[in-house]
């Protein structure tokens, strides 16, 4: 297991989930994601969050994917398990199991469906620690729970000892900047942004990276991106930056980012681009914006994660 390393930063790929169908994992193009990522220079990995499509999947998919991850991974980088559920108790079965197989910490939204307050949140949060003894990262994903973990819930909860950052998937930077506000002082906990267009004012900002799905395609460019951010380098920043839009506007098309993601991995010879329903797969138009940046880029983007032999 790779010990977290306070406070938690860099590239950490929300990891899109490898499938051959609806219900079985894809293993060799797992393995071939998770190379092509780590010859890509991530930091560290988040499997079974929204871009791996975890509120779909069934939980011994889930299970697998838990243990194929941390077992090759072998303590090259964190991996951070995502275990945001409906159910505390089946979010606190995910977390052990994320535990016994060597995951370094876990992530949750707050439980979805119901409305509740952020006293319930914190609670929630309190008991989930507290049954696993896991190191947890908040999730603030307004758009997909309809809850958002206000800032001063955050900075209740980042007193506890177990909870260590936010991946905050907001899309706001005001919320970042009171967040922050709130936690000076506390050079060990992690703020981290999902929306990719954010991660370098995130950094310059003093933020510690971000979980970005982009970096399943494309590791190179998000690591680069971070490195010169967290450097001051706004002579590449820039570039980087401008190349991350680029990046967004050719590969994804409508709501599901996951799915742009799975369209290029399959024309990359990763893994296949099967989706889990209702997600339906890119159009033709879509497809072809995707294949040609790709072959833009081809050659940044490859890691040699595979041979011609074993290319899917």
């Amino acid at each position: 297991m790779a010990q977290l390393k306070v406070p938690l930063h860099g590239i950490i790929t929300a990891m899109v989930t490898p499938l051959k169908d609806q219900y079985t994992l894809d293993h060799a193009g797992l393995e071939r994601l998770i190379e092509h990522l780590l010859a890509g220079g991530v930091h560290g990995l988040f499997p079974l969050g929204t871009t791996g499509e975890a509120p779909a999947l069934p939980g011994e998919l889930r299970n697998e994917i838990v243990e194929r991850t941390c077992r090759q991974v072998a303590g090259r980088v964190p991996v951070v398990v995502g275990v945001t559920e409906t159910s505390l108790a089946e979010a606190t079965r995910l977390a052990r199991k994320a535990k016994d197989c060597g995951a370094t910490a876990i992530a949750t939204a707050p439980p979805y469906y119901y409305s509740i307050s952020q006293d319930e949140i914190l609670r929630y949060c309190e008991k989930l620690v507290s049954e696993t003894g896991m190191p947890l990262l908040l999730y603030n994903a307004p758009g997909n729970t309809n809850h958002v973990i206000q800032p001063e819930t955050v900075k209740r909860a980042a007193e506890m000892e177990e909870v260590v950052g936010l991946k905050d998937s907001g899309m706001s930077m005001s919320y970042f900047h009171e967040v922050r506000a709130n936690l000076q002082g506390r050079d060990d906990f992690a703020l981290l942004v999902g929306p990719e267009e954010l991660l370098a004012e995130c950094v310059l900002l003093g933020g510690h990276g971000g979980m970005a799905g982009g970096s399943n395609l494309y590791p190179r460019l998000y690591v680069d991106l971070y490195n010169a951010a967290a450097a001051g380098d706004m002579a590449r920043v820039m570039p980087l930056h401008q190349e991350a839009v680029a990046f967004g506007r050719a590969i994804y098309h409508g709501n599901n980012p996951m799915r742009g993601l799975k369209c290029g991995l399959g024309y990359l010879g990763i893994c296949s681009s099967v989706l889990t329903e209702p997600l339906a797969n890119y159009t033709a138009e879509e497809t072809v914006s995707v294949e040609r940046y790709i072959d833009l880029h081809r050659s940044q983007m490859w890691n040699g994660c595979l041979s011609s032999s074993t290319r899917i």
